[in-house]
């Protein structure tokens, strides 16, 4: 199985939206909202005690579950006549199924392979064992690459097409801050190929960076703390 990334074209009339526009989740009243405001490398460092596959496999896991948990809030609003293609700024995702078949699909249809591939993958013993003792797999690695790879896909639709629908449910800081975890993550591990990523590199390069901490409480000034009530 294996994807294809397409450049879509303008339209006859020469006519195409200005994709500056649309990027309403670049807005800084946006950006600033996270659920966390720390360094997310120090989640994705490989503990020292810790095998590599090991914790490839629970975070990847991990970030199936929560991905696939952030679609499903705005799952009502991505329909066939809403999102007929998968796309992502200038890109149409392609899926091709396991005979090699290509297909364009709407975005819904995408999301289900992408996320019952997933959990076909993160729930097969002999892939993502759980058992001890029990060896991963010489394709492993490819694997969860695969899995990460299609996983950004779905957080890249999340933000070009249902931004607007994220925010009215006030769940921009949970995107937010899954999205600069996971490419955190598949960055500490060259899991994902940054030609793939670089489409939300604006993003990335406001989100991937610790947020500013809050700026101090104005200091009362001298008149209002030496003034004192008569009686």
């Amino acid at each position: 199985m294996d994807w294809l990334m397409g450049k879509s074209k303008t339209k006859p009339n020469g006519k195409k939206p200005p994709p500056e526009e649309k990027k309403q989740y670049l807005e800084l009243e946006y950006t600033k909202i996270r659920v966390v405001d720390f360094d997310l490398k120090e989640l994705v460092v490989l503990p020292r005690e810790i095998d590599l596959n090991e914790w490839l496999a629970s975070n990847t896991t991990t970030f199936f579950n929560l991905i696939n948990l952030q679609y499903s809030t705005i799952s009502e609003f991505c329909t066939g006549d809403t999102c007929q293609a998968m796309n992502a700024c200038n890109t149409i995702y392609y899926w091709y199924d396991e005979r090699g078949k290509k297909t364009k699909c709407t975005a819904p249809q995408y999301v289900d392979f992408v996320m019952s591939l997933c959990q076909k993958l993160v729930t097969d013993e002999e892939i993502f064992p759980t058992k001890y003792g029990k060896e991963f797999p010489n394709s492993f690695e490819s694997l969860v690459k695969k899995i990460c790879r299609y996983l950004f896909h779905v957080l890249a639709h999340l933000y070009w097409a249902h931004f607007k629908e994220t925010v009215a449910l006030e769940l921009q800081g949970h995107l937010n801050t899954l999205y600069a975890h996971f490419i955190v993550f598949v960055r500490e591990f060259n899991l994902v190929d940054p030609k793939e990523t670089c489409i939300m590199d604006d993003l990335s390069e406001v989100l991937c960076t610790p947020a500013p901490p809050p700026a101090p409480a104005p200091a009362p000034s001298p008149s209002s703390q030496n003034h004192v009530t008569e009686r």
